[in-house]
């Protein structure tokens, strides 16, 4: 597939910001409509789910709402609008201490186990990417969230799937990391107008020609003609419990969303109606068709629907609505609105860089504060370097001196004179020296133990 690769082409400056906007828009809410709309159906068989529902055509429940899919979403979209293409992974991981790690949890306990796995280890006091090292970090969770990257890194998938590995690097690795750059990509080429061969194309290209994810998404797209079950055999692993793999869980979104040749409607319903792990794959396939056709090709009563987060799994979350997050990346990308709108010139990277000035603001109003900077004249003149000081009264050194009266001498006949040149040979008297700095170096070593700790048995422990 990478021989067919047609990269989209990055939006020209003439084409209608209106387009951008509601293709920006479409992806974010056709995400938080797909995830609705496959919530009841998640971990069931297709024939489960006709003999409950028939085929499922619409929302299943009189008050739809996204899941965890959704809020984590707009956690990351929030994350990526505030630093832009500057994002790092110490951002990420400090994001997730305070907008998740180091706050009271929802009922939802933090969502799936590769989040569940992540907040164990942050909270034991693990640095990313030491933090992804957990027994899910294979799991469609980055790919969930993937969708923000695209939308901001519009027409550029490589910088897209950069993007969507740097918030991963806390949470996922391998195969995890390669389902969020397949679907960040995927959806920055629809972002462009990129039909869905040329969007497959794209998500193909960023990740490793060999990987599982590959593969399957290649399979689930060559048999996508055939329709759902077609789709579903060739991906689904049978009798394997767990449903959140990435490379299933992407392959088979990308699947329905070929065989819908990126109609919303289609795309949505045959995700949700392949079962599996089917809020994911749908809020999947609804990002791809939403960035492809727009915000209008989702239809009105699935769309209006959809209100604020509940923050039923991130309660910081609450409140805040997929389609602010899509005004606020694509004022941060383009420059439309907002505090990135002053550098509108090459929308792709110069806002971004404008980022980090932002951050040097704060420290620069730090040194005002010169107060600070007198501490650090303060410790010269601390009493500690008194200490120091006080050995050199080691004015006992004149008693070497004092030897010369040793018109004591006349005692050299007695052996206790020697004893005197023992006193020379005591050092031991520069050893009290010693003990303000045996103090330090052993409260250094005491603070070096309890660093390595922690990493020692979060390593030992493993996830539970």
């Amino acid at each position: 597939m990478s021989s067919i690769v047609c990269t989209p082409p990055v939006p020209t400056p003439d084409e209608p910001a209106s387009e951008l906007r509601d293709r920006a828009r479409g992806a974010l809410l056709g995400l938080a409509v797909g995830d609705a709309l496959g919530a009841p159906a998640e971990n069931m068989k297709p024939s489960e789910i006709r003999a409950r529902w028939g085929r499922v055509t619409g929302y299943l429940t009189d008050r739809p709402a996204g899941t965890d899919d959704t809020e984590y979403a707009i956690f990351s979209g929030l994350l990526l609008a505030r630093h832009g293409s500057a994002l790092t992974s110490a951002h990420v991981e400090a994001a997730w201490h305070e907008w998740i790690a180091d706050r009271a949890e929802g009922p939802f306990k933090g969502a799936g186990f590769s989040e569940r796995g992540t907040l164990e280890n942050l909270r034991r006091g693990l640095a990313a990417p030491i933090s992804a090292q957990h027994r899910h970090a294979w799991s469609d969770g980055l790919a969930m969230r993937a969708a923000p990257f695209g939308v901001f890194a519009a027409g550029r998938p490589a910088e897209a799937a950069r993007l969507v590995a740097v918030d991963g690097s806390v949470s996922h690795e391998g195969e995890g990391i390669y389902g969020g750059q397949a679907v960040a990509a995927g959806v920055a080429a629809a972002m462009a107008g990129a039909p869905p061969t040329a969007v497959v194309a794209a998500a193909l290209a960023v990740i490793p020609d060999d990987s599982w994810t590959a593969r399957s998404l290649r399979r689930a797209v060559s048999v996508a003609h055939r329709g759902e079950r077609a789709v579903r055999t060739a991906v689904v692993i049978g009798g394997y419990p767990w449903t959140d793999l990435a490379p299933e869980a992407v392959a088979l979104a990308f699947g329905a969303y070929a065989a819908a040749d990126g109609d919303f409607r289609d795309a949505v319903l045959t995700a949700v109606n392949m079962g599996r792990d089917a809020d994911t794959t749908a809020a999947v396939a609804g990002a791809l068709a939403g960035a492809t056709r727009g915000e209008t090709s989702i239809p009105p009563e699935w769309g209006a629907a959809i209100g604020p987060a509940r923050g039923s799994c991130l309660p910081s979350m609450a409140g805040r609505h997929v389609l602010e997050v899509a005004e606020l990346l694509t004022a941060a990308a383009w420059g439309t609105t907002g505090p990135r709108s002053s550098p509108p010139a090459p929308p792709p990277t110069e806002p971004h860089p404008s980022a980090p000035p932002a951050p040097p603001t704060p420290t620069a109003t730090e040194p005002p504060p010169p107060t600070p900077a007198s501490l650090p004249t303060e410790p010269p003149s601390s009493a500690p370097t008194a200490p120091p000081t006080e050995p050199q009264p080691a004015t006992p050194a004149l008693r070497p001196a004092e030897p010369q009266p040793a018109t004591p001498a006349l005692r050299p006949a007695e052996p206790q004179p020697a004893t005197p040149a023992l006193r020379p040979a005591e050092p031991p008297p520069p050893a009290p020296v010693l003990p303000p700095s045996e103090a330090g170096g052993g409260r250094g070593r005491s603070r070096g133990f309890r660093g390595r700790s922690p990493l020692v048995a979060g390593c030992g422990e493993g996830f539970r």
